[in-house]
């Protein structure tokens, strides 16, 4: 029985030295947050200061032109302004409450950067006043040699940050804390635009992606463009004649739904030389993928794609490059099937 009492002391000191560690780990978070905070604002301010103001009482560009390079980084200055005096006075659940309505802003700002840089090039392209302006604002010292190109995708790497910062004050708050369901909601706020923002840029790589085999493709017969698909990879591999003979060396694309053969047009070509023409265009939904085994000496592999009309032996002499592209094929096909 004597015993108990010391069991007892054992057990709340762990339970003590627990929450203290919480606490030095969520009092040196809650320290870079605001550090990190106020980088993050001095570097919007640059944009601010010598930018959108400036521009705004010049004129040197129309408002409808202004507010779409920009997009709405002035109320997402504001925001973080404010969040960030809530964070000097220790306010971290009230500071919280009022800065993430506002986080759907990283949203809309996610939506509108591709139309930024593309605007953006557009004024730099045919605009001699806003050319001259943006290179002198960019010598100033506190620019320290960064362009306005480097500093409008902040808000995005900011937002990543958030969701690494609140995260981790989440997981070091204890659960009877009053932060602690404030942080929760902030969290899940964070992690929906977060991801939000990333299909946003998903997609905006994806098309890139498309239009890129598309240039690359001999004529327009081939549409690689299509609501839905999307790219998943490309590369060069031996195809093994049915009834023999040589090999063929062939340029493969995958997407999501389709599997597309090309061949090199010929080098001396006067318009495609360097683009490729395609030879089929397989439907995956109807693919079977398989390992054909006992084909190769000790390097590389051989797959076998079955379509209802059609069975194709691809080959790799690289064991690596034969095993990832049986992993995505095989991956695209059960997508399909879901």
């Amino acid at each position: 029985m004597s015993d108990l009492p010391l069991q007892f002391m054992v057990g709340a000191n762990i339970v003590e030295e627990q929450r203290a560690r919480w606490e030095r780990k969520r009092s040196r978070t809650a320290k870079e947050l605001l550090k990190t905070e106020y980088k993050y604002l001095e570097q919007l301010d640059l944009v601010m200061t010598f930018f959108v103001k400036i521009l705004k009482a010049k004129g040197t560009l129309k408002p409808a032109v202004l507010e779409t390079i920009f997009g709405p980084l002035e109320p997402i200055y504001l925001a973080s302004h404010a969040f960030s005096l809530h964070l000097e006075r220790g306010n971290l659940g009230r500071g919280l409450e009022n800065f993430c309505p506002n986080l759907e802003l990283y949203g809309h700002y996610a939506e509108n950067l591709e139309q930024a840089n593309k605007t953006l090039k557009e004024q730099l392209r045919k605009n001699k006043s806003f050319r001259r302006f943006k290179k002198l604002q960019e010598t100033r010292p506190q620019f320290q040699g960064r362009k306005l190109e480097d500093l409008l995708p902040l808000p995005l790497q900011r937002l990543h940050q958030y969701n690494h910062f609140l995260r981790d004050l989440l997981e070091n708050t204890r659960l009877e804390s009053a932060d602690h369901q404030k942080l929760a909601k902030a969290v899940k706020s964070v992690s929906e635009v977060s991801h939000w923002a990333e299909d946003v840029i998903c997609k905006r790589e994806n098309l890139l992606q498309l239009l890129r085999v598309q240039k690359l493709l001999k004529g327009q017969k081939t549409q690689v463009l299509a609501p839905g698909r999307w790219y998943i990879r490309e590369g060069w591999l031996l195809v093994v004649p049915s009834k023999g003979g040589e090999l063929k060396r062939r340029m493969f694309f995958l997407f999501s739904d389709i599997f597309i053969a090309t061949k090199p047009c010929h080098p001396l070509h006067l318009l495609n030389s360097n683009k490729l023409a395609c030879q089929a265009v397989y439907p995956l939904h109807q693919c079977v993928v398989k390992k054909v085994f006992g084909h190769t000496q000790s390097q590389g592999g051989l797959l076998s794609l079955s379509f209802p009309h059609k069975t194709l032996l691809l080959m790799s002499s690289d064991q690596q490059d034969i095993n990832d592209w049986y992993q995505s094929l095989t991956a695209a096909v059960r997508q399909l099937k879901i």
